[in-house]
């Protein structure tokens, strides 16, 4: 059994200060991106679109907007909270060397989209798994993703021209960096810790802890 792919999966990280701005080949960025078009989909709709960021006016732009947005999370959480955020970096929009923006068209595949019937948001879960795959591959490639939040949709929609009906899903800064950390910021700076699996984990039915 090959343990690589494991080794990948914990050390991904989300990365935010740790880029160096070095250019990334694109021979890489292109199997990254192929790995992400390889995810299954509902379907097999294949309702993700990856726009390639290089523009520093448009990033700057984002970046300006993230920290706006930076600044209305801030403003609802207590003293104490507040702090520990002060400390923490939530972007390296300006830092990395591109972004790639990943997107949900839900008219993709339609009227008809095999599986979706049921459950309406199995289509935002394809995109989810192609930005898992990107993020993995990535990490493989010893690239960095940092995947930014802190943004309203209409805002990267106008900001990219992406049509009305598509929805922006998640803003990744991209490109070399120095290390990965041992573990995940939110876990250093003491926002949270993650759970045991024993904790997460049911057999049969829900159990109530």
């Amino acid at each position: 059994m090959s343990t690589e792919i494991y080794d990948v999966i914990h050390r991904r990280r989300d990365v935010r200060g740790q880029f160096t701005g070095a250019p990334v080949a694109e021979e890489a960025l292109y199997r990254v991106l192929g790995a992400a078009h390889a995810a299954p989909s509902v379907g097999l709709s294949q309702p993700w679109d990856f726009i390639v960021v290089r523009d520093r006016r448009i990033r700057r732009a984002f970046f300006d907007h993230v920290q706006r947005e930076r600044a209305v999370f801030d403003a609802t959480l207590e003293p104490a909270a507040r702090e520990r955020f002060a400390r923490i970096k939530i972007d390296g929009v300006l830092e990395s060397t591109l972004s790639v923006v990943v997107t949900y068209d839900p008219d993709r595949g339609s009227p008809a989209v095999l599986g979706r019937h049921a459950i309406a948001d199995a289509g935002l879960y394809s995109v989810c798994l192609a930005i898992q795959n990107l993020w993995l591959a990535a990490t493989a490639e010893g690239l960095g993703v940092g995947w930014v939040s802190f943004y309203r949709e209409a805002f990267v929609r106008d900001l990219l021209g992406i049509p009305a009906a598509v929805r922006p899903v998640a803003w990744l800064c991209l490109g070399p960096v120095t290390h990965l950390e041992a573990a995940p910021d939110l876990e250093r700076h003491g926002w949270r810790r993650r759970r045991p699996l024993d904790q997460a984990l049911h057999q049969d039915r829900w159990t109530v802890r």
